[in-house]
């Protein structure tokens, strides 16, 4: 089992220098995959979360891609209804051909009412949107025009999340669940494949809730998440040490740390 990155591609400290040196530690540590979030137009509502600076992913990824030589790169998660479906089949077999098969296409249905609104997007048919664009990257795999293959990891858990992964994608990629939750849904439905995104969070003492989200508590704990996810069948953990201060954005260094205690770790472990 591979481990990934999310690198915030967003936030005030984020600039050309630290997505550079997010993109060395990453292959340094021999992460499998880097992985950037997704939004068009920077609205109150996204703001509060992942203010501007947000460099857009497919432009972000592509200079990472330059400058990087074995770590994939991808999305978690694009937002299909933004885009037109044949542009985001366009891009996406760009890149991955550019970078020499290293893209991976996280992709989920978007949560940012006022975004959508300032797209022009109706928010109500974002699923439905969602399914259209799968469908017609499907087609263009299947018909040979996406050369290469691009991997297609299907965020959500929903039960129309769910199905959506068992009939477009190539792998399940939840966000930041409980690992009981995750392990109730591997064992009720025939997933194509198990990719998920954890929080990273290191504690000085052991977590005790019922609802703690994988990769929050001691190194132990979260080693010990890796295991659990490794035995239920995932091919790569994707580890997302932002917390949701955009303040974080100008203090990598205690997320790099992070990072590099689990990956020393999990490849000893392993």
């Amino acid at each position: 089992m591979q481990l990934g990155v999310n690198v915030p591609n967003f936030g005030p400290g984020t600039d050309p220098g630290i997505l550079r040196e997010w993109a060395r530690l990453a292959e340094s540590l021999g992460f499998g995959v880097l992985m950037v979030s997704d939004h068009v137009a920077v609205t109150p509502d996204v703001a509060e979360r992942y203010p501007e600076p947000f460099h857009e992913p497919f432009t972000t990824l592509s200079w990472l891609a330059g400058l990087t030589t074995t770590v994939r790169l991808g999305t978690t998660v694009l937002v299909l209804p933004y885009r037109h479906p044949l542009l985001v089949a366009r891009m996406a077999a760009g890149i991955h051909r550019l970078s020499g098969h290293r893209f991976v296409l996280g992709v989920g249905v978007g949560w940012a009412r006022q975004e959508f609104e300032a797209l022009g997007v109706p928010f109500t048919a974002r699923g439905r949107l969602t399914d259209e664009t799968l469908g017609i990257l499907r087609k263009a795999r299947d018909a040979g025009r996406q050369e290469g293959d691009v991997p297609v990891w299907v965020g959500g858990h929903s039960e129309a999340a769910l199905r959506r992964a068992v009939r477009f994608g190539d792998a399940w990629h939840p966000l930041r669940l409980p690992l009981p939750h995750m392990r109730a849904v591997v064992r009720r439905h025939a997933l194509p494949g198990f990719a998920p995104r954890i929080a990273l969070r290191i504690t000085s003492a052991p977590v005790d809730a019922s609802d703690r989200p994988a990769g929050v508590g001691t190194v132990e704990q979260i080693l010990d998440d890796l295991e659990q996810l490794r035995l239920l069948g995932a091919d790569t953990v994707v580890l997302d040490p932002y917390h949701g201060d955009p303040e974080e954005t100008r203090r990598p260094e205690a997320a790099w740390r992070a990072l590099t205690i689990v990956a020393t770790h999990w490849s000893t472990q392993s």
